[in-house]
């Protein structure tokens, strides 16, 4: 079980992480960007779930739900079958954590480039602003 109390803690290592990685450069350590940038995401959205009440502190969210759904697709894509949750912007989140999951294995485990490593960065200070103020609207302050 994770409570919001170790969320904090885990998105806290995870931008300290992301703080080393941009003293060095993002662009030599796209990986850890990708790595860490996944994880902290998760550990937000499970958070802010949590803090509303939309899922239970049991409950684990996994990054590889989060598959941009294709054009026409006939299935509700796996990020909403899983999170079944209404909860405020929700779709502006779920766009944001497509585009840091469709780049996450380019970054890893491919040729990563400077627009994949913008769209991943760019993206995740958008979701984590964004949660950051839902969070601080709710009382509970991240950092």
């Amino acid at each position: 079980m994770t409570s919001v109390e170790q969320h904090k803690i885990q998105v806290r290592e995870h931008m300290q992480e992301l703080a080393d990685a941009i003293a060095i450069g993002l662009e030599n350590r796209p990986a850890t960007l990708a790595l860490h940038v996944s994880a902290c995401s998760i550990s937000l959205l499970e958070m802010y779930l949590h803090v509303l009440g939309k899922i239970s502190t049991g409950t684990t969210i996994k990054h590889d739900w989060f598959k941009r759904p294709k054009e026409g697709q006939k299935i509700e894509p796996l990020a909403e079958r899983k999170l079944a949750a209404i909860f405020p912007e929700k779709e502006k989140i779920l766009s944001l954590l497509y585009i840091i999951e469709e780049n996450r294995n380019k970054l890893i485990y491919g040729k990563p480039t400077k627009v994949a490593t913008d769209a991943v960065y760019s993206s995740f200070q958008q979701l984590h602003e964004m949660i950051k103020e839902k969070l601080k609207e709710k009382g509970v302050d991240i950092e």
